[in-house]
């Protein structure tokens, strides 16, 4: 069975918190828990940046996902609902697919900008 593992780190520039954090996804197919050195120290590989992002921000490791495959995964992060309350049952979209988020629904990225959080496109 593969494994789908959804390490979110929230990383601050100042570890007062007086900006405005920087959220980071990482999503990852066939990446366990295991697999980042900062979280197991018998890693069987380095990872360098993982671990640094690890080591100066923040590691939230009690993550959940609500499907074992990627479109339902992506959909549940960035909308926080279920994806099987779509019409997508079981499996993927192709990258040339209907739309799956309705354009009025709110997603985390309008939230933020919403909320002032995302200020500026990099």
């Amino acid at each position: 069975m593969r494994t789908l593992i959804v390490l979110s780190l929230i990383m601050t520039s100042v570890y007062g918190y007086s900006q405005q954090p920087n959220i980071i996804y990482i999503l990852a197919d066939d990446m366990g828990y295991g697999d980042v050195a900062a979280l197991n120290e018998n890693c069987q590989f380095p990872t360098p940046n993982i671990d640094k992002l690890t080591k100066d921000g923040m590691s939230f490791t009690d993550a959940h996902t609500n499907s074992s495959c990627c479109t339902p995964t992506r959909y549940g992060i960035m909308t926080g609902r279920y994806a099987w309350r779509t019409s997508l049952k079981s499996g993927v979209l192709s990258g040339y697919s209907p739309l799956m988020i309705d354009t009025e629904r709110t997603t985390i990225a309008s939230f933020l900008k919403k909320n002032r959080v995302i200020q500026r496109h990099v």
